[in-house]
């Protein structure tokens, strides 16, 4: 059962859980400590995106101050009113499409305060 540390003698990895968050010592999957950030300052920002998509358009929904299930919650109703898929990864919602604004909307309904940014 090995076990990797850094120089300052805190667990990065284990065979047991893979690698190790260093702020919470949570395996990352289970990382607690940066899914509670608050970005942005309480703003929520919808990106559209296509690079790396093969020219799929997505739309990043960024700055939610949401945990791992509040946020796949959140994305699960957006995904409904936009009648589309997506998924949640690394406390970012990423829905399928281009309607930014059906995003928006729902997202006020939700009591967020959000905005579009970008072309």
């Amino acid at each position: 059962m090995p076990q990797y540390r850094s120089k300052n003698s805190s667990l990065v990895y284990s065979t047991d859980q893979g690698r190790i968050c260093p702020g919470c010592q949570q395996p990352v999957g289970q990382c607690c400590c940066h899914s509670r950030e608050i970005t942005n300052n309480g703003i929520v920002r919808i990106h559209r995106q296509t690079k790396g998509r093969k020219g799929k358009g997505v739309i990043l929904i960024t700055g939610l101050p949401l945990a791992g299930a509040e946020l796949k919650i959140l994305a699960k109703k957006i995904k409904k009113i936009c009648g589309c898929g997506g998924t949640v990864k690394a406390g970012v919602i990423e829905i399928q499409g281009e309607d930014r604004e059906r995003v928006l909307e729902a997202l006020a309904n939700e009591g967020y305060k959000a905005k579009i940014s970008g072309a």
